[in-house]
């Protein structure tokens, strides 16, 4: 959002204090970035010509985002050192990692073949689109507090299968998709520094060589495993011997149980739809020896170490009737030695469900995939500008949840939280002090069409998109009759 007081002097907008440090080989460009943050802040669901405020910003809108002296890097790392430098505020933080499909107009060119159907008996559909693997900083309360990496690739399709072993599966992980996995790892550990980091992953993580990197630079991990594989009982055991995990697993006896929150879920050509509810759990914990698999091309140039891993099965007994059971296990190289060290890291996994709210933001709401910039490289360079406008709603959204009582002036100038609140509470003198954020997301969801009555559960991300859109347009209808 636009900074401004009440005479209409303009203050130093959010983008302007994020992109403090941005330098990308021009003063004109690290403005209109800066300009172009705003502009989109203010209309995170318009596309560009519409978000800009004539057809001179959005020429320059245009050029900047086909300007090649533009470097993705160069933006991201202005936000990643200002992400860590919220990070630091907090004794842990959350990495959590994950990859998205960004469809594109089939005539936008340098994009690649995407199967986005898999499964048997599901035939594959094949888009041109890019891929986006993001790291999002969670806090342990479940505030995102910016980007820690971000890479976008073309993916490359493998050849079909003829009968015969896939090649694919011998390849070293460096010449594998799956190592943006690692690489995000080791730049979550290079801009974190010293800070208490844990990264977070789904499924598609589960891979020794990632284990073997964690324990490697010594950057903890927290991955939900993928495969029953076979495994070693750790030496704490008095049995002995091979095993598969799930089995060793059920072995351990149940230390607790709790509920946890399942979000809603919409129907898919692999999923049936799901209400969000409440799940009872029960949970076991447990070591194991995490053996290098054999077809690991580097058995052939290095010894691969057996790594000393801990898991976390988590399992719903009853669940409802027509509902699948929550069943995860867990796998760590952090210590769990209790129910209480499980529960917390079982609290943890539960966080990265932010990174999937995340890209519905990006998706849904700032409606990414329907820009038309004509090539994949200008593509890139847009998805990383809304990448970080859309970071900065979600975290204004959540905030209300995880620590309602903040001041609003962190996100919003006088202008701004005068005009909402005079909106929202009529016959009312404006206060002395500006209003906790719980209060104002909540005047700001008003605006979108949020009810607030005593049934409704905290307001949606669409409603509060609306509501920001409305508010931006009440400042600056302020801004103009105070010039006048």
């Amino acid at each position: 959002m636009r900074r401004c007081d009440i005479k209409g002097e303009h203050q130093m907008s959010w983008a302007s204090e994020e992109f403090t440090d941005v330098s990308l080989g021009d003063k004109r460009l690290d403005a209109r970035l800066i300009k172009l943050c705003d502009r989109f802040s203010d209309a995170p669901e318009r596309p560009i010509n519409q978000a800009c405020a004539d057809w001179a910003e959005t020429k320059a809108a245009y050029r900047f985002f086909q300007n090649e002296n533009v470097e993705i890097g160069e933006i991201l790392a202005a936000h990643r050192c200002k992400t860590a430098q919220r990070a630091k505020k907090h004794k842990t933080i959350l990495a959590v990692q994950d990859t998205s499909y960004f469809v594109s107009h089939p005539k936008t060119e340098g994009l690649c073949k995407m199967s986005l159907k898999k499964g048997k008996n599901v035939k594959k559909i094949f888009s041109n689109g890019l891929m986006v693997h993001t790291c999002l900083a969670v806090t342990t309360e479940g505030l995102p507090l910016g980007l820690l990496d971000q890479k976008i690739f073309l993916r490359k399709l493998r050849s079909k299968k003829t009968g015969k072993a896939n090649p694919h599966d011998h390849l070293p992980v460096e010449e594998k998709e799956s190592y943006r996995w690692l690489e995000s790892l080791e730049n979550t550990k290079e801009v974190m520094g010293h800070t208490d980091i844990v990264t977070v992953c789904d499924r598609e993580a589960d891979l020794y060589d990632f284990f073997k990197y964690s324990h490697q630079i010594g950057a903890p991990v927290l991955v939900r495993a993928k495969a029953d594989r076979t495994i070693n009982r750790s030496s704490r055991y008095a049995e002995k011997g091979v095993t598969k995990l799930w089995d060793h697993m059920r072995q351990q006896p149940e230390t607790g149980f709790y509920t946890i929150d399942i979000p809603k879920r919409s129907k898919t050509k692999h999923c049936k739809e799901r209400e969000a509810r409440t799940a009872t759990v029960t949970i076991r914990f447990g070591s194991f020896i995490f053996n290098p698999p054999r077809n690991n091309p580097k058995h052939n140039t290095e010894p691969l170490p057996d790594l000393e891993m801990n898991a976390i099965y988590v399992l719903e007994p009853n669940p409802p009737d027509g509902e699948e059971p929550v069943e995860w296990m867990l796998l760590t190289d952090l210590p769990v030695t209790s129910y209480e060290e499980a529960y917390e890291k079982v609290m943890w996994y539960c966080l990265r469900w932010r990174i999937e709210m995340y890209f519905k933001v990006l998706k849904s709401g700032f409606r990414v995939e329907a820009c038309r910039l004509g090539h994949a490289e200008r593509l890139a360079r847009y998805l990383t500008v809304m990448s970080i406008v859309a970071w900065r709603l979600f975290m204004i959204t959540l905030i209300a949840r995880t620590d309602p009582a903040t001041s609003c002036s962190r996100f919003l100038a006088d202008c701004e939280w005068k005009v909402l609140f005079l909106k929202a509470n009529k016959n009312k003198a404006l206060p002395k002090k500006p209003p906790c954020i719980g209060d104002v997301v909540i005047w700001v969801a008003k605006l979108g069409g949020y009810l607030a009555r005593k049934s409704d559960g905290p307001p949606g991300t669409i409603t509060l998109w609306r509501g920001w859109k409305r508010l931006a347009d009440l400042t600056e209808g302020w801004d103009l009759a105070a010039q006048a």
